[in-house]
C-alpha cells in the first residue's frame, strides 16, 4: 500500500490577517532505540529526507524574519533566508541537494490589513501591519531513484515586526528592533504512524511494559499527563504516557510513537522542581550525540537535552517522588545518578523551558470556564510579553529615545543612569494648578515651613507676557541662577548648592511638559546638568474646575497627567472628605492619573509631614514608572519635540498696569457681577479669574487680588512688607515709569481694550459738566428756599402783607411774593453763571483717566 508522503496545511483566521502554512508528514522520522544500537533498523528515507528539507526551510523562513526585523528589506530578508536554507542543506548532509534545488525555492514577504488583502510592502502604513513570511520548495527530486520527484514543501509564518529608534550619546540614532510570530502556536511539526514498519517498532519498544526485567531495567512506575520537551524552539511539547524503569524512561504519544532513552545515553540527568508542590518538576536529560537517531526530527537540537514535565498534583507527579525519586538517587549500580539542583544552576534554555511549560500548567489549573485568554496566550507565545513591551513603545512614536532609558521603558532594568551625582543638583518643585487653584499660598507656606532647612528661590510666571508660561523667560532665569552660584567661592557655591532649592510657581493653562522641555532644551548644557526635577504638584480648588456643568477648563487634566504630576494638592474642601463635588474630582484625576498621590491642604496649608516630604520630594519626577509613563504620553518630550497643543475654549491672559487707586466700593461690586454675566458657549468675553495688586482710595497701603469667578470668591489681602518674590513684570518691560499696581485678567477671547473699559469704570470717575438749569428744573424745595430768602422784598403797589399771606387790592391772598416769577428768573441766572464758571474751569483742567490717558 502505497501512502502520500506529506500533507500541506494552510491555516486561515477568518475574520483577521493571520495565515500560516504546515507540511505535515505521515510517518516517522525515527526509530525507538530497543536495547542495542548495532541493531538499526532501516528508517523511511523519503519521509526523512522530506522532513530535512522541511526542518532547513522553517529554519530558513524564521531566519528571513529575522533579517526583516533588524532592516525592513524584503531584498535582504530573501537573500538571509536562501543562504539559511543552503547553510541547514549543509548541516543535515544534504549538500547534494544544494545545486538542484536553488532554483526551486520561492520566498516572500506580504503585508496584509486587518481585512485580510495585502498592502505593499514599501507603503508607509505597512510599518505597523502584520506581514506573512513564505517559503515554498517544489519538485524535489528522488535522489533514490533518481526519477521524478517526491514532492514540496511549504512553511509560512504571520509576524509582527517593532523598531525603536535610540539616540546614543555621541548623538547618532541607531535602532532597536523586535519581532514576534504570532502563528507559533500551530505546530511546526507533525507526523502520525502510517506505514506497518513505523507501528511494528513503536508496539515493539512498549513490549517492555510487559517484561520483568529489560534493556531499560524494572519497570518502576507509569501514566498519563507528561510532556516532553526539546531545546529546539521549533519544536512543540508532546504530551503522552511516560513510564519510569530503574535505568532509562519510555515516553509514548500518537504522533511519534514510542521514544526510548536508555541511561546509557545520558550523560547527565538532573530534577528542577523549586521546592515547591505548586512548580512544575522538570526532569532536563543531557544526551549523547548518538542518540539522536532515536530521536523524531524536530527535537534535535546542537546542545543535546531534552525536558521532562510533571505537573503537580497529576497521578504520574506523586508516583514520581513516591517510587522513582529515591531509587534514581541512590543508584549505585549505573554511573549516573539524579541530582536535585536549583533555579541559579540551570542554564538559559532550561530556564526557557521550564518558564514555558510553568504558563501551561498555570493556565490548565484553572477550571475550564474560568481559565484567562491572556494566560492561554502567555503559554503559547512565551515571547509575547516581551515583545508587548518593546512594541507599546514603538508604536506610539518614531522619535528617538536615549540610550540610557530603553532597559526602564522595556521594564528590563529599575535604575536609571546618570553622570552627574544628583547631590550636585538644584533641585526643582513645581507647583501649578489652573487660576484660583491657591498654589502662591502652597507656595508662602512652604517656604515659610523650611525656611531654616536651605536656601529657597521662588520663580514665577511673568505676568504681562500673553503666553502663561514663557520658556525663554525661564531658561533666562535658570541661567541667572546658575551665575549667581558660580559668582561666590568654591566653598560657598558647593554649601549653596547643596541646600538651595527652586520653587516653580505657575497658575494657569499651563501644559507642565513645557516647564520640562523648557529645561531639557536649555541652550546651555552646563545649566541644563545642574538642575534635576524633583516633583511636580498640581493644586486643585474644586470649585475652580468647571466652566460649565461638567465641562472643565482647558489644560485641566492635562495638568494630572501621569508620567509627570506626582501630587495633587486639593485647596478646599479638605475638611468635607465625603463631599460629591471633591469625590467626583478625585475619581476621575485617578482615571488620567493612577499613580497619584492626594494631599488635602485647606487654603494651601499642608497638615502633614509625610505630605510634605512628598511635595518636596527629590526623586519623584525620576522615578523608572514615571519615566516610561512620560516616553508613552509625551513622545519626543527630551529633547523638547513634543507639541503640548492648544488651549480650547481659547483663554487670554492680559495684563494691564496703573498707577492710581481704585473706588473700592466699585471694584468690589464690579467683581461680584461678573458671574451673572457669564455667557454660554463659546464663552467669548467671559472673565474668568483676576489678580494683581492694587491700591485703593481709602488707603496707600498695597493690596493683593485674586478674583475667581466660579466660586464667586474674592480675596484683598495687604501686601506683606519686607523681601518679595521677584517682579512679575517682563525683563523687557520699561520700569521708568514707577507703575507699581497691576492686574492680570484670564478669560475667554478677551480684548485689551475691553478690560480696559472695565477697569475704568472702577476708578474715580472724571466730573461731568453740568447742565443749565431752567424753570422747570427747579425743585420745590428751591422755590420755597427762593421764597424764604426773599419774601421781605418790596411789594408792588396794591398789595400789602398780613404776616402769614400776601393780599392785594381786592382782598385775594397768596401764599408766594407777587414777584415769586422774577426772583426764580433771578436765582436761575445766578445759577446759571456759577454753573458756566465751573464748566469753564473744568474744560481748562486736564483730567488723566486710570490708564494716564489724557480725557
Amino acid at each position: 500500500m502505497k501512502y502520500t508522503f506529506e500533507n500541506v496545511v494552510q491555516c486561515v483566521s477568518p475574520k483577521g490577517p493571520l495565515a500560516c502554512s504546515r507540511t505535515y508528514f505521515f510517518g516517522t522520522t525515527h526509530v525507538p532505540f530497543l536495547g542495542n544500537d548495532s541493531e538499526m533498523h532501516k528508517k523511511p528515507e523519503q519521509v526523512m529526507l522530506l522532513s530535512q528539507i522541511y526542518t532547513a526551510v522553517v529554519e530558513a523562513v524564521l531566519a528571513g524574519i529575522e533579517c526583516y526585523a533588524k532592516t525592513s528589506t524584503e531584498s535582504k530578508a530573501k537573500e538571509g533566508a536562501e543562504q539559511m536554507f543552503m547553510s541547514m542543506l549543509d548541516t543535515l548532509h544534504l549538500t547534494q541537494l544544494k545545486t538542484a534545488l536553488s532554483s526551486k525555492i520561492a520566498f516572500q514577504i506580504q503585508a496584509v490589513n486587518n481585512h485580510g488583502r495585502i498592502t505593499p510592502l514599501d507603503n508607509e502604513d505597512s510599518l505597523s501591519l502584520i506581514k506573512t513570511a513564505s517559503m515554498m520548495v517544489f519538485d524535489i527530486p528522488d535522489l533514490l531513484t533518481g526519477r521524478g520527484c517526491l514532492g514540496s514543501v511549504v512553511f509560512s509564518e504571520s509576524f509582527l515586526t517593532s523598531q525603536i529608534y535610540v539616540k546614543e550619546k555621541d548623538g547618532s540614532i541607531n535602532s532597536e528592533t523586535s519581532h514576534i510570530i504570532l502563528t507559533a502556536a500551530i505546530p511546526r511539526y507533525a507526523s502520525w504512524l502510517v506505514e506497518d514498519s513505523d507501528v511494528k517498532l513503536s508496539e515493539k519498544a512498549q513490549l517492555i511494559l510487559k517484561e520483568d526485567k529489560s534493556f531499560l531495567g524494572t519497570l518502576l512506575t507509569g501514566g498519563d499527563g507528561a510532556y516532553i520537551y526539546s531545546s529546539n524552539p521549533q519544536a512543540m511539547p508532546a504530551e503522552g504516557k511516560l513510564y519510569f524503569f530503574s535505568d532509562g524512561i519510555l515516553f509514548s504519544d500518537p504522533h511519534h510513537g514510542s521514544i526510548s532513552i536508555s541511561k546509557d545515553h545520558m550523560k547527565s540527568l538532573s530534577l528542577y522542581d523549586g521546592d515547591s508542590t505548586s512548580i512544575v518538576a522538570a526532569l532536563f536529560i543531557d544526551f549523547k550525540s548518538s542518540f539522536r537517531a532515536h530521536l523524531p526530527i524536530e527535537f534535535h537540537t546542537q546542545d543535546n537535552f531534552l525536558m521532562i514535565a510533571l505537573f503537580p498534583k497529576t497521578k504520574i507527579y506523586k508516583a514520581f517522588y513516591s517510587q522513582v525519586f529515591s531509587s534514581w538517587q541512590n543508584q549505585r549500580n549505573s554511573g549516573l545518578c539524579l541530582r536535585v539542583v536549583q533555579e541559579e544552576f540551570l542554564s538559559v534554555a532550561q530556564k526557557r523551558l521550564h518558564s514555558s511549560v510553568q504558563k501551561l500548567f498555570n493556565y490548565l489549573s484553572f477550571p475550564s470556564g474560568e481559565r484567562c485568554s491572556e494566560l492561554k496566550i502567555s503559554a503559547a507565545l512565551p515571547e509575547l510579553e516581551r515583545f508587548v513591551q518593546h512594541f507599546t513603545v514603538s508604536s506610539v512614536s518614531r522619535e528617538p529615545i536615549m540610550r540610557a532609558h530603553l532597559p526602564v521603558l522595556l521594564q528590563q532594568s529599575e535604575i536609571i543612569p546618570d553622570s552627574t551625582a544628583e547631590s550636585d543638583k538644584v533641585v526643582i518643585t513645581i507647583i501649578t494648578g489652573l487660576p484660583g487653584c491657591r498654589s502662591s499660598d502652597l507656595c508662602a507656606f512652604l517656604v515659610t515651613f523650611n525656611k531654616e532647612h536651605g536656601r529657597w528661590i521662588v520663580y514665577r510666571q511673568t505676568m504681562d507676557s500673553p503666553e502663561c508660561f514663557s520658556a525663554a523667560h525661564f531658561q533666562r532665569y535658570l541661567s541667572s541662577v546658575l551665575e549667581a552660584q558660580q559668582n561666590h567661592s568654591v566653598r560657598q557655591s558647593t554649601y549653596a548648592r547643596k541646600n538651595k532649592r527652586l520653587l516653580v510657581v505657575l497658575q494657569g493653562y499651563t501644559d507642565v511638559i513645557d516647564v520640562v522641555q523648557a529645561l531639557q532644551t536649555h541652550p546651555d548644557p552646563d545649566v541644563k546638568s545642574s538642575f534635576i526635577i524633583g516633583a511636580v504638584n498640581t493644586c486643585v480648588e474644586p470649585l475652580s474646575c468647571y466652566i460649565e456643568h461638567r465641562l472643565l477648563f482647558p489644560k485641566f487634566l492635562d495638568q494630572c497627567s501621569q508620567g509627570l504630576v506626582s501630587n495633587v494638592i486639593f485647596t478646599s474642601h479638605a475638611t468635607e472628605q465625603k463631599h460629591p463635588l471633591l469625590m467626583q474630582l478625585q475619581s476621575l484625576i485617578r482615571a488620567a492619573n493612577p499613580a497619584v498621590s492626594f494631599i488635602l491642604a485647606e487654603n494651601g496649608v499642608v497638615t502633614r509631614n509625610e505630605d510634605i516630604e512628598l511635595i518636596l520630594s527629590e526623586g519623584s519626577f525620576s522615578n523608572p514608572q514615571m519615566m516610561r509613563a512620560r516616553y508613552l504620553m509625551y513622545p519626543g518630550w527630551y529633547e523638547g519635540k513634543y507639541g503640548a497643543g492648544s488651549v480650547f475654549p481659547p483663554m487670554v491672559q492680559i495684563c494691564v498696569w496703573f498707577n492710581r487707586p481704585l473706588e473700592k466700593t466699585r471694584f468690589v461690586t464690579k467683581c461680584k457681577a461678573i458671574k451673572s454675566l457669564l455667557k454660554p458657549s463659546p464663552f467669548s468675553g467671559n472673565i474668568y479669574h483676576i489678580m494683581g495688586k492694587v491700591k485703593f482710595s481709602d488707603s496707600d497701603k498695597l493690596i493683593e487680588v485674586c478674583h475667581n469667578t466660579s466660586s464667586n470668591s474674592l480675596s484683598l489681602v495687604p501686601v506683606q512688607e519686607g523681601p518679595t518674590p521677584p517682579d512679575a513684570r517682563n525683563d523687557s518691560r520699561d520700569c521708568s515709569s514707577q507703575q507699581e499696581c497691576f492686574l492680570v485678567f484670564i478669560g475667554c477671547s478677551l480684548k485689551e481694550e475691553d478690560i480696559k473699559d472695565w477697569l475704568r469704570e472702577t476708578a474715580k470717575q472724571k466730573p461731568q459738566r453740568k447742565a443749565l438749569k431752567t424753570r422747570g428744573m427747579l425743585t420745590l424745595q428751591e422755590i420755597k428756599n427762593i421764597h424764604v430768602k426773599r419774601h421781605l422784598d418790596p411789594l408792588p403797589a396794591g398789595y400789602f402783607y398780613n404776616g402769614t399771606q400776601f393780599v392785594n387790592f381786592f382782598g385775594d391772598k397768596m401764599d408766594y411774593h407777587p414777584l415769586m416769577d422774577q426772583f426764580m428768573n433771578d436765582y436761575l441766572e445766578e445759577a446759571n453763571r456759577e454753573i458756566e464758571k465751573y464748566n469753564r474751569e473744568l474744560e481748562e483742567q486736564e483730567y488723566h483717566d486710570l490708564f494716564e490717558q489724557k480725557t
